[in-house]
């Protein structure tokens, strides 16, 4: 085997082992990250609630979240279009440049970091407006806000690059590189917010900390070590346009996502801090009750794109190298696995809606709300861990556009028109007296109409391949008898 071989053979497997002994292998560590990268707002949210039992410490994270979210998208748009072009650059055999891929989304999330800096310094009034602040909430907010946009570049490297990681082939470091993130973030956040009382600024602090060291671990593998299938080099930094343009694009699905869910998440700010204003809760009860169940529905989440993540260097391997019929049953495998871990979700948030509440503070008058509205949240999830697997496939196999028009639908086209038509149009016809009450009923009418369109799509596109497989098994075949002949 020569040295060329030797870097490929951990990839070559994505091409030849079983399809569901891949996925394990692949999406249980991306599942796990996923999980991790998630708590970090969890993280925050609980120890604030802890320190601020009035519920500002929650809300001023509710207020954040959508900017957090967005930050996350800036990662995946060079972290995951990158690595999706990288492992179909694989499964052409073309290892250079699969290098230079790595590279210059490097150099993509560098470009990122000092915008972003740029923006938390200059922008940061005007962002804190866009996000539905209010005026007792904005010093926190601010304070916390500011603190992420400094210290994007840890993330959009610890994240970011950690894509490449399970196309590389080690999904286990990059899982490790998460552990490490999270547990630093927990034991700062236990430190900072209290046993020193630093309080939301001490919180943000701990998060960024927290993923600084997460991303050591990340560059150090890329440059360091010697098992890594390729490498961060100097000649993979050479700017290159057109590659970026193409890692961009690939991205975009995955940016889309998160640019959809800050939207709703503004939208969602600036909704229940006006409905929530005119029911007994208030504004800032409203958006720390509400805002607790958004956020264990963004976790449960969090799974279905960690097997879409899984999934995605095995799908786009073997689509680059035009293997069709395991394409189908990766697909076929991650779109079940999606519905069963969404299932799951859904019993574990019906057993048990009050105990997960009273995890983030929540108790009192806000705790039944804030049950009820976990248990609407999470109605759908069976359906959304089909939408969530099934529209990532079109980015893994080089169809971006698709894959974006199916997130837009779910965050954008559906939820967004819901927030701002149905509680109005629900309390002009007197169905209901509380606005706040329409608001929880948005989501998974969302959810329910967003995954019946993946489900045609998904459909449409399995007929395609069967089509391909069929073509590609029928040629085979007729070359192979041309040669037994002759």
């Amino acid at each position: 085997m020569d040295k060329k071989q030797q870097k490929n053979s951990k990839n070559n497997k994505l091409g030849t082992a079983k399809i569901g002994k891949l996925l394990v292998e692949f999406s249980v560590p991306a599942i796990a990250g996923m999980v991790l990268t998630s708590f970090y707002n969890l993280i925050d949210t609980a120890f604030l609630g802890q320190a601020f039992p009035d519920g500002s410490g929650v809300a001023v994270t509710t207020l954040a979240l959508p900017i957090m979210l967005l930050l996350i998208g800036f990662t995946m748009l060079p972290g995951q279009g990158g690595n999706a072009l990288a492992a179909i650059l694989l499964g052409e055999g073309d290892h250079k440049r699969v290098e230079q891929c790595l590279g210059n989304s490097f150099i993509l999330l560098i470009i990122f970091s000092g915008i972003i800096a740029l923006i938390g310094y200059f922008g940061i009034d005007f962002i804190l407006l866009i996000i539905g602040t209010r005026e007792e909430l904005w010093e926190g907010t601010k304070i916390f806000v500011q603190i992420q946009c400094y210290g994007f570049f840890l993330l959009a490297v610890g994240m970011g690059m950690n894509n490449f990681i399970r196309t590389a082939g080690a999904p286990k470091i990059a899982l490790l590189t998460n552990v490490v993130s999270v547990i630093v973030c927990i034991i700062l956040n236990w430190l900072f917010v209290l046993e020193l009382n630093m309080g939301v600024g001490g919180s943000g602090l701990a998060t960024i900390l927290g993923q600084g060291a997460g991303a050591i671990l990340v560059f150090c593998y890329f440059v360091f070590s010697k098992k890594s299938a390729f490498k961060l080099k100097i000649t993979g930094l050479v700017p290159d346009a057109k590659l970026m343009g193409r890692i961009l694009l690939m991205g975009l699905a995955s940016f889309a996502m998160n640019l959809a869910s800050t939207i709703i998440c503004i939208v969602f700010n600036w909704v229940v801090g006006y409905y929530g204003a005119q029911s007994i809760l208030g504004a800032q009860g409203a958006l720390a009750s509400i805002g607790v169940s958004q956020k264990v529905a963004t976790f449960a989440f969090m799974p279905l794109i960690g097997v879409a993540m899984g999934a995605q260097p095995i799908i786009g391997y073997n689509y680059g190298a035009e293997n069709w019929t395991r394409v189908i049953r990766a697909l076929r495998l991650s779109v079940t696995t999606g519905v069963a871990i969404g299932t799951f979700f859904l019993v574990v948030c019906y057993l048990f809606p009050h105990q997960i509440v009273q995890l983030f503070g929540i108790a009192g008058d806000l705790e039944e709300f804030s049950a009820t509205t976990l248990m609407v949240y999470i109605t759908f999830f069976p359906l959304v861990g089909f939408h969530a697997v099934g529209g990532t496939y079109f980015q893994s196999s080089g169809q971006p556009i698709k894959s974006a028009i199916l997130e837009l639908t779910r965050q954008v086209i559906f939820l967004i028109p819901m927030y701002l038509i149905i509680p109005e149009l629900l309390l002009s016809l007197g169905v209901i007296q509380d606005g706040l009450i329409a608001v929880i009923l948005c989501p998974p009418a969302a959810d329910f109409f967003s995954s019946l369109l993946t489900i045609c799509f998904v459909v449409i596109e399995g007929r395609k391949l069967k089509l391909k497989a069929k073509k590609q098994k029928k040629d085979w075949m007729k070359k192979n008898l041309g040669k037994s002949q002759s």
